[in-house]
């Protein structure tokens, strides 16, 4: 069993969370993650990224996805060392964090110089196999 790895940049304009939902959606039916449901939410979690990445990250914008059969882990680097963290529900947006933890298995953030990692596991995806 190997490992299915893309990276993606990600432009640092407004534009930037359609074109990374479009990109996951492209790799993800390309290796062959066919359930809609699964994808619309693999979809929702990197715009949820991007989005927080380019608005509080500075720095350029990475994406990477990894595939081991049926799980799958994003992941956004950016410019920025603050850790993302969960926002009272009811103030006015800030609703990503907890966004990310209803559609994923769980999610952690990797410093290093320079910026962050943050990387969500998905839950597996409904009738994918291995390849």
């Amino acid at each position: 069993m190997s490992a299915l790895t893309a990276h993606v940049d990600v432009p640092l304009d407004r534009g930037a969370p359609g074109a990374a939902r479009r990109a996951v959606v492209a790799v993800l039916a390309g290796w062959g993650f066919r359930d809609p449901d699964w994808v619309d939410g693999a979809a929702v979690v990197v715009s949820e990224l991007v989005t927080n990445a380019v608005r509080h990250g500075g720095g350029c914008v990475a994406l990477q996805l990894e595939a081991h059969e049926r799980r799958v882990i994003v992941s956004v680097a950016d410019g920025s060392s603050v850790v993302p963290r969960r926002r009272d529900p009811d103030g006015v947006g800030g609703r990503g964090i907890a966004l990310i933890e209803a559609l994923a298995a769980g999610w952690s953030v990797q410093n290093y110089k320079g910026g962050k990692r943050v990387l969500v596991e998905l839950h597996p995806c409904p009738g994918a196999g291995e390849w």
